[in-house]
């Protein structure tokens, strides 16, 4: 038995067992981080570089993939660097700071995302009052208020459960330090961890019911559009956020609320990388594949690097 004053390191979840296998998911993290790092450097610099882009869909847009930035380079470089060197340990401190970020850039994100989604509400459904309602002050305490709410949101969370004693060992059945995990290794309640998540889980749907009414409100908006084409400009701008909300809120219900009955570790650890590493490098994707002024952006920015060199 320790506990957490004697616990000087974690033990994280080994993504393989055999040095190949550990040498694959090294080089699929590789391509993957990647992957997320480009695009979103691309979209950050696209937007910022390009004045026909400072409106407030790409300005929120710029925070999104700042987000994604930050969530997978929190993760994944730990991961990586296990996989590499065949080890699981990680320091307390260095747990508790990536608890710390994990849980910043993910509360960021979905802030974000309802953030986002209230501009598409306002651009179609009242989009004569779009210049007041979303001018460049109110853009920037909105995302203000996103990145300070996380913040508040993820020191809450990380003080209460470092703050546990811990008396089930060290090993985390996670690749990653979670929340969920710690607190298996934990041997006693703490009312004031429940009531801070029972208020992160609150406002998580309060936020996503928000998402939804909006959503009905602008599909029925779009619906009274007369032209064809009208629609499918609208639906067109919907379409990206939508999906990346989607896939965002899909996987992460999924890995936090499926029945014991089927978990298993190999599926555990898949989900896991489904909806920690795999948004954050598929968000730039979803919105690039579908914004002609996006596009247009980065193939400029990148015809602009190639010259230079």
């Amino acid at each position: 038995m320790s506990n957490s004053s004697s616990i000087r390191h974690f033990l994280l979840l080994a993504l393989a067992d055999t040095r190949q296998l550990q040498l694959l998911h090294f080089c699929l993290l590789l391509g993957i981080s990647l992957a997320a790092l480009l695009a979103n450097g691309l979209i950050i610099s696209a937007v910022a570089c390009s004045h026909h882009l400072h409106t407030p869909m790409f300005f929120f847009l710029l925070n999104l993939a700042l987000s994604d930035l930050g969530s997978i380079c929190t993760t994944v470089p730990k991961a990586m660097h296990n996989s590499l060197w065949d080890t699981r340990d990680i320091s307390y401190t260095g747990c508790a700071a990536q608890l710390f970020l994990y849980v910043f850039f993910m509360s960021a994100q979905f802030s974000l995302l309802t953030v986002m989604c209230y501009d598409r509400y306002v651009s179609i459904c009242k989009p004569l009052h779009y210049g007041t309602l979303l001018g460049s002050r109110a853009c920037a305490h909105m995302a203000a208020a996103a990145w300070a709410s996380a913040f508040l949101n993820a020191l809450m969370h990380t003080a209460n459960t470092f703050s546990l004693p811990l008396c089930q060992g060290n090993a985390l059945g996670q690749f990653f330090c979670e929340i969920p995990q710690i607190l298996k290794l934990s041997c006693s309640k703490s009312y004031i961890r429940e009531l801070g998540l029972m208020f992160s889980i609150s406002l998580g749907f309060a936020c996503f019911v928000f998402m939804v009414f909006s959503y009905v409100q602008i599909f029925r908006a779009v619906l009274r559009i007369p032209s064809e084409q009208g629609r499918h400009k609208a639906f067109s701008t919907c379409l990206p956020h939508l999906v990346v909300v989607s896939l965002f809120v899909s996987t992460g219900i999924f890995a936090h609320l499926k029945p014991p009955s089927i978990s298993s570790p190999s599926l555990d650890l898949s989900v896991s990388v489904l909806y920690s590493v795999v948004p954050p490098a598929m968000n730039p994707l979803i919105y690039s594949l579908k914004n002609q002024e996006l596009k247009a952006a980065v193939r400029t920015l990148m015809t602009g690097i190639f010259q230079k060199h």
